[in-house]
């Protein structure tokens, strides 16, 4: 799978996780203390998201670093990347 296949799949788990708890991009941005456009490029599959916003998502998202990474790819026969 290619960086920006990846990348776009990673966007649409984040936002997934975001949806799931309710949340706008805006209250995950102040949660992250990110900002709104940069939460919108990641759920695109924009942007190429460092370790340590990695982890304030896991933390904004109740989540952890490990279940952030934890996505599939319906192209991969839902097997983890």
């Amino acid at each position: 799978m290619n960086e920006e296949k990846i990348l776009q799949v990673f966007g649409l788990h984040i936002k997934s996780l975001r949806l799931k708890l309710g949340l706008s991009q805006e209250e995950l941005a102040s949660l992250c203390e990110l900002d709104r456009t940069y939460i919108s490029g990641i759920e695109r599959g924009k942007r190429n998201i460092s370790l340590l916003n990695i982890l304030k998502l896991a933390d904004s998202l109740q989540s952890s670093a490990s279940e952030l990474m934890n996505f599939k790819s319906k192209d991969n026969n839902d097997k983890p990347i």
